[in-house]
């Protein structure tokens, strides 16, 4: 039985020294003139005007998660397609019922206000 994991044995103890490998050859070969420049954040081209720390507003999460809803659809919508020649007139009316649930979904927060930006 333990020849079966000996090959994933193998696999960890290899990842493991690679990383070990290239962590200690990046601090050695590695840069070493820091300066503020180089230390401050970049992200758009201008100094930061919050604190990196405050918190989001609800309304960056709801859009987040709406766009994870609609977004997951696809991985419906793929697999739907590949097999719908064997599945026929019952696939054909099950994915109608799931577009109308989401295109009623997607009115329904569209009439919330739940996709505007302020």
């Amino acid at each position: 039985m333990l020849a079966e994991y000996f090959p994933i044995l193998i696999f960890l103890a290899i990842s493991l020294a690679l990383g070990a490998i290239l962590l200690i050859t990046g601090g050695i070969l590695g840069p070493r003139d820091p300066n503020s420049e180089k230390a401050s954040p970049y992200e758009c081209g201008f100094e930061a005007f919050e604190d990196t720390r405050s918190k989001f507003d609800v309304r960056y999460y709801l859009v987040a998660i709406l766009f994870i809803i609609f977004d997951l659809e696809i991985a419906f919508f793929i697999p739907w397609a590949l097999v719908l020649d064997n599945l026929g007139v019952f696939g054909l009316v099950a994915m109608s019922i799931f577009v109308a649930e989401l295109v009623i979904g997607f009115f329904f927060i569209w009439k919330k206000g739940a996709l505007e930006w302020e």
